[in-house]
């Protein structure tokens, strides 16, 4: 049987490409091969002088080949050339690569990039949507563009006092929320191209299939939250906190939106310290390190969930 090639796409940013790359080790180690794909200035500032079998590496156009100093772009402007180059160049991508005897399994294509799904379609290559955050954070965006929790959400904003209730999690509070919610948001474009990930899933003949960060009982709940998606838990692959988020306690961000150093100390002291709190942040730390070597070690969870994606693909 040839060897299964997946080609996988993702977002030029450390955030997104840290993950993938723990994703195609994981499938490699299930004898897949992965070509790794993000834009070739990103690409090439990587390290990547130790080989590893089964990985090559490959590049699309994000219309700044070159790179450029950050602040000297819009964001808005920046997604706008990442799909109008990016597109062109992964479509000439996959069809040299066919040329050449090499034809994709799948196309895993990650957060902020749902036009590599529509390149992947040309060409009749099944592609499958990595998320690269928890599953409850999905669970916020999903129900705010397609259950109509935009005012629940509008509410919540507006008030801090304000609970907010979705399917499959506890009550969340303004804080919660991802920040694109909240303004002022400088990545404007951020909200409409999560909304374009929901509206490509749903365009898929059959259910489709997204990969998410999944391993204790609240991102099980969060993922039976969802219709008509089959949602597979392939976590601990990330680390990813939120912002505003340090190792259990909320830090506080002064008038101008900036976390302070000072405020940084004191949240360590609280984690760090002997008091009650630091002590059971500290058992939660190590509750979730139990968790990950459950979820990642032969037949945990993360393991059974890998090897049927990977078995589905050579059907």
């Amino acid at each position: 049987m040839a060897q299964l090639q997946v080609l996988l796409v993702t977002f030029p940013a450390q955030g997104h490409i840290n993950p993938s790359l723990q994703f195609a080790k994981k499938l490699i180690g299930y004898g897949v091969h992965v070509t790794f794909m993000t834009a070739a200035a990103a690409l090439n500032r990587m390290n990547k002088t130790s080989t590893v079998d089964g990985l090559s590496y490959a590049s699309f156009s994000d219309g700044y080949d070159e790179g450029f100093k950050r602040g000297t772009v819009e964001p808005d402007h920046y997604m706008v050339e990442v799909k109008r180059c990016g597109s062109q160049s992964l479509r000439d991508f996959i069809a040299k690569s066919i040329n050449q005897g090499t034809k994709f399994n799948c196309v895993v294509y990650c957060t902020l990039l749902p036009w590599v799904a529509l390149v992947a379609r040309e060409f009749q290559i099944p592609a499958t949507f990595f998320w690269n955050q928890p599953a409850s954070v999905l669970n916020v965006y999903y129900h705010s563009f397609k259950k109509g929790f935009e005012k629940v959400i509008k509410n919540g904003i507006e008030d801090s006092s304000v609970l907010m209730e979705f399917p499959g999690m506890p009550l969340l509070c303004r804080n919660d929320l991802p920040w694109f919610f909240i303004n002022p948001n400088p990545f404007t474009m951020a909200l409409p191209t999560f909304k374009e990930h929901f509206e490509v899933l749903d365009q898929e003949k059959t259910n489709p299939t997204v990969l998410v960060n999944s391993i204790d009982e609240l991102e099980a709940e969060a993922m039976k939250a969802f219709e008509n998606y089959n949602l597979v838990g392939i976590g601990p692959l990330i680390k990813n906190p939120s912002e505003t988020s340090l190792g259990g306690v909320r830090v506080t961000k002064n008038e101008e939106g900036l976390v302070e150093g000072c405020e940084i100390k004191r949240c360590l002291e609280l984690v760090m310290g002997g008091g009650e709190r630091g002590e059971e942040i500290r058992k939660n730390a190590e509750k979730w390190k139990e968790l990950t070597k459950e979820a990642a070690k032969e037949n945990g969870s993360s393991d059974k969930n890998l090897k049927a994606f990977v078995d589905e693909l050579s059907r």
